[in-house]
């Protein structure tokens, strides 16, 4: 009767533990391994995702140019055309709201990152499930 009490407790337990763990699977996301210079694929556009806070709703400030329009980092005005606030949850949503020169405009676009390693980037517009992209990280030596 003890063996049997036992190998009930030991059976319940693993499956209270394995429904726990169904749900569980998706991934996180951390602004962290984010943040970094990243090239899509390689093409000449860049986006640098920075740890430079822009408000307290905890929105960081991001920017990207295009070499191939002879547009460099160095050409971007701060907090002009090319720079953006962005925001990344855990679920894996990003918001990226792009600021404008002309009139201060913010314009808003939503994705939903699908990878996110050391070295790869993928996320696809969330209205436009069509429109992807994928951005693999540039390492930097630094001196």
């Amino acid at each position: 009767m003890k063996t049997f009490r036992f190998l009930l407790i030991a059976v319940l337990g693993i499956a209270m533990a394995s429904c726990s763990m169904i749900g569980n699977n998706d991934p996180e996301y951390r602004v962290a391994d984010l943040q970094g210079l990243w090239q899509e694929n390689n093409t000449q556009h860049y986006v640098r995702f920075t740890t430079e806070q822009s408000d307290e709703a905890g929105y960081l400030y991001g920017r990207e140019w295009d070499e191939a329009e002879d547009i460099f980092e160095a050409d971007l005005q701060k907090y002009g055309n090319g720079w953006f606030k962005y925001l990344l949850e855990k679920t894996g949503n990003l918001t990226e709201i792009h600021l404008m020169d002309n009139g201060g405009a913010e314009i808003p676009k939503t994705y939903v990152v699908t990878k996110l390693t050391d070295t790869d980037l993928e996320y696809y517009e969330k209205e436009h499930k069509a429109i992807t992209f994928k951005f693999q990280k540039v390492v930097t030596v630094k001196n």
